[in-house]
């Protein structure tokens, strides 16, 4: 799992490679970290996970920015509620 600051709204998650329930257990506890209105930009590589993330975003409120797929790669930027 790779977390990182890219501005002083944006953070990016990596965590490709892992497998459910990791991604969207990372995914919530970073969207915790973050502040209101701050964007989390995450890329995950196992199909599983992308229900159980969009799932999670549609219960929180939080909203869906863009959501698109490479690949394997999936790519989620969700702002925070």
């Amino acid at each position: 799992m790779k977390f990182k600051k890219k501005d002083e709204h944006t953070y990016e998650l990596d965590v490709k490679g892992y497998v459910c329930p990791h991604p969207q257990l990372y995914t919530m506890k970073t969207l915790q970290k973050i502040k209101s209105g701050d964007v989390l930009e995450v890329i995950f590589d196992n199909p599983t996970s992308e229900e159980s993330i969009s799932a999670l975003i549609e219960k929180d409120g939080h909203k869906v920015l863009e959501h698109t797929r490479n690949g394997v790669n999936f790519y989620y930027k969700i702002q925070k509620a």
